[in-house]
């Protein structure tokens, strides 16, 4: 029997045409590199997804699939600045677990469309399953650390710093 293999994708992300500004960080000791722009990223997704569901055979059930992951798809992006615009931290929490679950959805949707080759050697397919591997990793992190977080101050505020009380001389 042979052992399966865990795959893994290598997804390169498109750099910024002319006239995109770049933004850089440079921090001592580290050198200088383009920053992490996850909603640059999200709106690539999105219109991925476009692309895609556009692409899918017009039957019925090619167009019921392509509806669904029209939708899960594009979610992720309004969700995440909706997500930025959070009235609390567990309003935050709420909003990335919405794009979380989304992100999932359209993983598996983009699975399906794979298993019936409705797309045959499509870079748009294989962008997808990829991106949105990654995407659920960020998203899934960024929950836990947020948890982590309101955790953490929720614990403080519990345990309020206290003061010796200062002689009197």
């Amino acid at each position: 029997m042979k052992k399966a293999e865990h795959s893994t994708f290598n997804i390169q992300h498109s750099t910024p045409k002319d006239g995109e500004a770049v933004v850089m960080e440079f921090h001592e000791g580290e050198s200088a590199g383009r920053k992490f722009d996850l909603e640059n990223r999200l709106l690539e997704f999105a219109s991925a997804v476009i692309d895609l569901s556009e692409s899918l055979p017009p039957t019925r059930s090619g167009n019921h699939v392509a509806g669904q992951v029209l939708r899960s798809g594009t979610s992720p992006y309004p969700n995440h600045g909706e997500a930025e615009a959070a009235e609390s931290r567990d309003d935050f929490i709420h909003k990335l677990k919405i794009c979380l679950k989304e992100l999932r959805e359209t993983r598996c949707w983009a699975r399906l469309i794979k298993l019936k080759a409705w797309v045959k050697a499509d870079t748009t397919l294989l962008f997808i399953l990829g991106e949105s591997e990654e995407l659920i990793r960020i998203f899934h992190s960024s929950i836990q650390t947020a948890k982590r977080n309101a955790q953490t101050e929720s614990s403080q505020s519990l345990n309020p710093v206290r003061y010796p009380a200062s002689k009197a001389v």
